[in-house]
């Protein structure tokens, strides 16, 4: 199908974390083969895989040094080519990571270019002078702490990272550069895989002025734990040229039959903004998706406007809602407050069934997994070390799939990369029975697929007090208590329910919902 992305639902693999094969400790490509049966029971349409791309591992692939091979961490090419049959075999499309607003500085090409400042590739990264007193061209800092600007004796030059000093930024204003990536993407479409999800999407472009970012009015008196959200970025990321050049992703992708490409917005101001415009119309991505929804907020105004917002900007443009991912805290224990972690877990699958878009599932959420507490002896993730204890690291929400309650999970036959502790472990696949939240995911999932409302209708908010969420998507309408106590609302009609609910109760035409509860509701 030309459109199969539009109205999907997409389940995010960390293969590190999912299932190991051969006893390292570490998830592979056949760990990923042998339990796709178990995705496709899930009801989803794709799998993204998170990089399995050459890489030293310095921030978990997101660094890459081949992006034609694949890392002998997770296998060869061909389980990636079986991997890849036995998915379109089970009717799952396979979208895969792009991280190309860097690489490794591993890469031979960044070692080309740091060699001299006349080589052939001198240009394909972010290269400036010094200042008159030695100090970098400007403010921008990196995601993970400290100055965006690396010095390098060798071209007595500053680099541009936006991340770990090892990862330093392309230079997209090469043309050279662009047409180099494309052309790594177009290796993998000829291999057969249905679509990207673009790191960092954003973050492709950068001020060729080199203009210092102003402060983000949001700020307070008191520094945030990371001093990168005190800057609002308008000239290190948000670029107008970005574009650009997504029309020629677009291009690229469309020489294809039924292929997607999903970008992560990774902005706090103008995400929603960003996310609109850069699925605006038939030219740029497919699809887009910011961290509105993966924070701590949990209430119907913040919903509301996220989704409203999205939609008065793009009418015809496609988000794609998240709760979790492999770089948040997962929701389950971010809004612990709002409820009990079942009621909550089951809850959101329903949500998110509910919103106008396609939807993207984080691995082990179908099980209301909880946030794993790492120890600092346990720590891998670099921005873990640099903002301890206040930031933990995304290892928390990486930690191995749990597939039963066995020693290791059934993850694997050696000792797992990150620990898997007991209150994980609880929640495991084998032990999802009837009324799990298991069960919970699929028939929600099911009833989305097979209800046109849910697929394709328009979203209009009912103003409904506070802590209720409703709207009407068609004839349908969908109403969430977001709250751990009984919300009442009298409509006006007799109403009906359909498809799965949790904690309601109809008198008449008054529908009670407890403790995180939820309905569909007709009143044909």
């Amino acid at each position: 199908m030309q459109d199969w992305w539009r109205n999907s639902v997409t389940y995010q693999i960390y293969p590190r974390s999912f299932q190991d094969s051969d006893g390292d400790g570490i998830g592979d490509i056949a760990g990923i083969t042998a339990r796709l049966d178990y995705v496709a029971s899930l009801g989803v349409d794709a799998i993204w895989l998170s990089p399995i791309f050459t890489s030293p591992m310095a921030d978990m692939g997101y660094d890459v040094s081949d992006y034609t091979g694949i890392d002998p961490l997770f296998g060869t090419m061909a389980d990636f080519d079986a991997m890849v049959a036995k998915a379109h075999d089970r009717g799952l499309k396979v979208i895969i990571d792009q991280v190309i607003s860097h690489s490794s500085d591993k890469h031979p090409f960044f070692e080309e270019s740091r060699s001299s400042r006349d080589n052939p590739r001198a240009d394909w990264y972010v290269w400036v002078d010094p200042m008159p007193d030695g100090t970098p061209p400007n403010n921008w800092v990196s995601v993970f702490g400290g100055s965006a600007w690396e010095w390098d004796s060798r071209r007595r030059q500053y680099y541009l990272h936006n991340f770990l000093t090892s990862q330093p930024d392309f230079n997209f204003h090469n043309p050279d550069v662009q047409d180099w990536l494309l052309s790594t993407m177009r290796f993998w479409l000829e291999r057969g895989v249905d679509g990207f999800r673009l790191d960092t999407v954003n973050f492709y472009f950068h001020d060729q002025d080199l203009r210092s970012n102003p402060p983000d009015p949001r700020n307070t008196a008191v520094p945030k734990v990371n001093p990168y959200d005190m800057q609002d970025h308008l000239y290190s990321k948000n670029r107008p040229e970005n574009l650009s050049f997504l029309e020629r992703l677009r291009a690229l992708t469309d020489e294809f039959d039924g292929r997607a490409m999903v970008g992560e917005v990774g902005e706090s101001r103008r995400a929603g903004e960003i996310m609109a415009q850069y699925t605006a119309g038939e030219t740029r991505l497919h699809m887009a998706y910011s961290f509105d929804m993966l924070g701590p907020e949990f209430t119907a105004e913040h919903f509301r406007q996220k989704i409203e917002a999205f939609y008065a900007a793009a009418p015809n443009g496609c988000p794609c809602w998240a709760f979790s991912n492999h770089d948040v805290v997962r929701h389950v224990t971010r809004w612990t407050a709002f409820g009990s972690q079942d009621a909550l877990a089951k809850q959101a699958i329903a949500m998110l069934a509910g919103f106008q878009g396609s939807l993207c599932l984080y691995q082990g959420e179908e099980l209301g997994q909880t946030e794993t507490d790492i120890l600092y002896s346990e720590l891998t993730d670099p921005p873990g070390f640099k903002f301890w204890p206040d930031y933990k690291g995304r290892d928390g929400c990486r930690t191995p799939m749990v597939w039963d309650d066995s020693d290791q999970a059934g993850f694997t036959s050696g000792t797992p990369w990150l620990p898997i502790k007991p209150p994980q472990k609880a929640r495991n696949v084998a032990g999802m029975g009837a009324g799990s939240v298991l069960e919970s995911y699929r028939e929600t999932l099911a009833f989305r697929k097979n209800t046109p409302a849910l697929r394709h209708g328009r979203t209009v908010f009912l103003d409904l007090p506070d802590p209720i969420l409703g709207f009407l998507r068609d004839d349908l309408m969908c109403l969430y208590n977001l709250s751990p106590n009984n919300a009442m609302l009298t409509l006006s009609a007799v109403p009906s329910l359909v498809g799965p609910w949790q904690n309601a109760e109809i008198e008449g035409n008054t529908l009670t919902l407890g403790a995180n509860g939820f309905a569909f509701l007709t009143t044909a």
